[in-house]
Parts: C-alpha cells; structure tokens; sequence
C-alpha cells in the first residue's frame, strides 16, 4: 500500500510538507504543491480521510438526518443538500432518523462519533425541549429543519404550516364554498396539527361551524387518502370541496371522487398541499400550496456550515408558502352570494 512517506519521497519533499499540502494548512510554493499532486497521481495515492478526521477532529463533511428516504419531498431536499454540500467543499454524509425521537437521536450521536463538521436534522416528532438539550450537550453545531425552536431561532429552518393551510382553505371559502371537507396529515405531528389549526381558522374568519364529520385523519399515504376520501362521500355529509393536507392523499381522494362519478371540480374542488410534480399532471391539473424545500434546505446547509467557521448569525425568518392555482378548483354554490 502506497503510503505518504512514498509521496514525499517520489516528490522530493519532506513527509510533514505532504502532510501540509493534504491539509491545507502552513505555507507552501505552488511549484511544491504541484509536485505533491503529481507524485499523488503517479503512484496512486489515497489519502486515509477517516484517519484524518480522527487526527484533526474534523472530516469537512455536513450530516444530514432525514425522517425518511420516501417520497419526492425528500428526493428534492437530498438533491439540493448535495449540491450546496458540495458548494461549500465538504461531503454529505446521510442517514435515516426512521421517524422516531430515539432513532434521530441515535442518528446524531452517530454524524457527532464521525466527526462531522456540522448537522442538520430533519424531524417531525422530537419535541422542542429535547432538541435544545441535544443542541447544548454535543459539540457540532446542529440546525434543525422544520420546527420553529423559540430559544434558537438561529439554528431553526422552518415553515408557517398554519398560515399556509388557511390561505388554501379561505381561498377555497372565497370561491364560495362553505363545506369544506378535510383529510390530515398525521394529527400526532405539529405539522399535522398546524394545518388542521389553519383549516379551523378559516373557517372561523367567516363565521363557519366547526363540523368534525367533515374531518378525517391520515397519515400522507395515497392509499389512505383514497379510502378516507370513500369514507366521506359514504357518509353522506355534504361537501362542495375537499382540502388534503398533502398531495398524496389528494391523488388517493381523486381517485375515489372519480370511481363514485363525482367530477373534479364541476361537483367537489380539490385543493392539496405540497405541490408535487405529479400535482400538475393530474387531470384535471391540482391546485396546491408549494412548499420551498429547495431554499429551506440551502439555508439550514449554509447556516450550519457557517455555525461551524465559528460565525455569529441572526435568527432565520420563517418561509412561507405559495398557492399555486390550477384546474381542480370551481366557484362553489355560495360563489354569487358572495360577490353581490
């Protein structure tokens, strides 16, 4: 095995200035370093990185825990926290939280062992006084996205969940529609419970009662969506609208609203969440609230990589979601009432 004392001596340099050019550090010619590099190539040398690390406490890597691999949501933050990653010449090291408190806790005491230079977790269920104690008892910086953590809103990357499902449901009240039905995210998420909070703020702005009947609990899955959807339109409660909180489980109600012979959106608009690529492909096309993950995941990256140059930053202000209007929203029957 090629090592670095076979680097110095094919480049005619001492081991310390190898070891100087690999870790960027001291003072060295460029006609040195270009002899280094060349020597590299020649004898096929590979730098032992996890040694490295061990030595200088530092493995310029950015760790990311993500709640699941699932989905296109998180097909799109992976995507986007590789290329910002990579902007900053580090490497992303990524692993699955698999949804639970514990396994995202185990997740980051695993990234802190491998000496990543800075964290970013992803997590819908650990609640806010665990996240502070995690962030003050390691010592790698840790920003945390999608939760709104009021003591470290510098280290917080979140999303107005509640703000964002009122104005999809007002505007659906606005098009004259005054049953609403809803399908959730899972309620035992704060994501979940702010977008119900939202529907119900809606409807109380325009003095509508609060019909649990018209509420049905999912967990962002097509299938459930689908059946949930089949459960409403069994039961006989009237609704000229339906609000999915993602747009899986609007898909899933589509298909139910389609297999019942009800058309989308002469007789119930359909309104999701998420605004998926599949979202406009549907026939007809979804109308859904975007969500910026793009940016969402860039700012926590950069926040995170800038916590670990030792920088002191402000407090992230919250993103805020978009309507994206297409074709599976009609005036409802309270439409002409309304404007006159």
């Amino acid at each position: 095995m090629v090592t670095m004392l076979d680097v110095a001596l094919r480049a005619g340099v001492s081991k310390a200035t190898v070891s100087r050019v690999l870790n960027g550090i001291g003072q060295v010619k460029e006609s040195t370093r270009e002899q280094v590099f060349n020597a590299m190539e020649e004898l096929g040398y590979r730098p032992n990185f996890l040694a490295r690390s061990l030595a200088n406490r530092s493995s310029n890597s950015v760790g990311l825990v993500v709640s699941t691999f699932d989905g296109f949501y998180f097909g799109r933050l992976l995507q986007q926290a590789s290329r910002q990653t990579e902007a900053w010449g580090k490497q992303l090291i990524v692993t699955d939280g698999h949804d639970t408190p514990q396994k995202e806790l185990e997740a980051v005491q695993m990234l802190v062992d491998r000496h990543c230079d800075a964290i970013v977790l992803y997590t819908r269920f650990m609640n806010e006084r665990t996240l502070l104690s995690l962030m003050n008892s390691i010592n790698v910086p840790l920003v945390v996205i999608n939760r709104d953590i009021s003591q470290a809103r510098d280290r917080c990357v979140f999303f107005e969940q509640q703000d964002a499902a009122f104005k999809a449901t007002d505007y659906l009240i606005q098009q004259g529609h005054r049953e609403i039905a809803c399908i959730t995210v899972p309620i035992s998420t704060p994501t979940g419970q702010a977008r119900l909070m939202g529907y119900r703020k809606a409807l109380q702005k325009h003095g509508i009662a609060y019909n649990e009947e018209r509420v049905k609990y999912g967990d962002s899955t097509m299938t459930l969506g689908h059946k949930l959807c089949q459960e409403l339109l069994e039961s006989r409660v009237p609704f000229s609208a339906l609000f999915a909180c993602n747009d899986d489980m609007a898909l899933g109600a589509s298909k139910a609203l389609h297999q019942a012979g009800v058309r989308i959106p002469q007789d119930i608009s359909l309104f999701g969440f998420d605004d998926a690529p599949s979202a406009q492909w549907l026939e007809p096309a979804l109308s859904s609230v975007y969500l910026p993950i793009d940016s969402m995941i860039t700012t926590a990256i950069d926040q995170a990589v800038k916590l670990a140059n030792g920088e002191s930053l402000e407090a992230i202000p919250p993103f805020v979601g978009k309507l994206v209007l297409r074709e599976s929203v009609a005036p409802g029957p309270y439409y002409v009432s309304m404007t006159q």
